[in-house]
């Protein structure tokens, strides 16, 4: 799953690592093959954003995204320049298609960008185009399943250029989503009978919204987004104990905030999260023929807070486990495993960003 936005791909540059800039932090991660068909953590690294240097998948402040992205590179120490980067699902235009099987290489570009024309409210000259070939068609077996994939040349040459002023280089961009679902494939093998045939509920508490993605057999047949994320609770203990958000942000994911700070703020936060996920469930009930979810995954920064997956099972009545892609990868000896437990959950972009690694050439 994931594809090249084409005017990116550098199909010789197979040794890469995942670059994930979202709102809140940079974070890299490379992973190598681990035996049995199995992969390796290689090494990863997480640095925090200034506020608002990225609003809504924009880059604002491109000179503080350089400065952060060279900052984690450094710690980071990678063997290559090649990474895969993401855009925000916002940014890109992406629907599935049916195309004629037995279409060669060129018929079937020019049959994606004249189906591209129907679909994308710009010119066709604006826009990185690209496609990834699903399968045969369920409902008609002489037709392919074709995603098509588009997005405004501005919102690729970003992030691109963010790489190129960090001394990398963009190999693959791909779409976060996509990459997260990615990673979701390794954690759905968790699951009893490898979660066939279930409902499968992953929602993703970023710093600014939360997003609610419900699979059945790989396929996502529903997606809502709701505006809570993990920054309101930075901005209460910002307020609370007169920081600034950054200082706040700090002290959140170092742990060293005052005794009163469980009850006074963080258990509110993690019961009012609780009853954003249960109303995000409802909407999924009251506007699709389904009435029940079988696991409930939960990720992002906020989804390790000791005790949220509880108190999340418990308000949604659904069984519910924190988002762990490398549960099952060996690690090598560069990376903290108690670190990567605690980090794994915000680590699903990234990861799957890393997986391309592995596609076939």
């Amino acid at each position: 799953m994931g594809f090249d936005i084409s005017s990116l791909l550098n199909p010789k540059a197979r040794s890469l690592f995942g670059l994930d800039i979202s709102s809140s932090a940079v974070k890299v991660l490379e992973l190598s093959a681990g035996g049995k068909g199995g992969y390796r953590v290689e090494r990863y690294a997480i640095e925090i954003l200034p506020k608002d240097a990225v609003v809504d998948g924009n880059i604002i402040n491109f000179d503080a995204v350089v400065d952060t992205v060279r900052r984690v590179s450094k710690r980071f120490g990678a063997s290559t320049q090649n990474v895969a980067m993401a855009l925000p699902a916002s940014a890109v235009i992406t629907k599935k298609i049916l195309v004629p099987s037995g279409l060669r290489e060129e018929e079937l570009e020019a049959q994606v960008e004249a189906e591209a024309n129907q679909y994308i409210p710009f010119s066709i000259d604006e826009v990185n185009l690209d496609y990834h070939v699903i399968g045969p068609a369920a409902t008609a077996p002489d037709e392919l399943e074709v995603l098509l994939a588009a997005s405004k040349k501005e919102r690729v040459e970003d992030r691109v250029a963010v790489a190129d002023a960090s001394g990398l280089k963009a190999s693959v961009v791909d779409v976060d989503s996509l990459a997260a679902m990615a990673a979701f494939e390794l954690i759905e093998k968790q699951l009893p009978n490898a979660g066939r045939d279930q409902i499968l509920a992953l929602v993703d508490v970023g710093a600014h919204s939360t997003n609610l993605t419900v699979l059945r057999n790989g396929q996502q047949v529903y997606t809502r987004e709701q505006a809570f994320g993990g920054a309101q609770l930075t901005q209460d203990i910002a307020r609370q104990y007169g920081m600034t958000f950054e200082e706040a942000e700090s002290a959140k994911r170092s742990a060293s905030l005052p005794d009163s700070y469980r009850d006074e703020l963080l258990l509110p936060f993690m019961e009012s999260l609780a009853l954003e996920v249960s109303r995000a469930l409802q909407f999924f009930f009251t506007s699709t023929q389904f009435n029940q979810v079988d696991h409930l995954v939960l990720s992002g920064g906020c989804a390790v807070i000791p005790g949220l997956d509880e108190i999340v099972a418990t308000r949604t009545q659904v069984n519910t486990l924190v988002a762990n892609p490398f549960a099952g990868m060996a690690v090598s000896d560069k990376v903290r495993a108690k670190s990567l437990l605690a980090d794994a959950s915000s680590l699903m972009v990234v990861c799957g960003l890393a997986l391309r690694r592995f596609d076939p050439l």
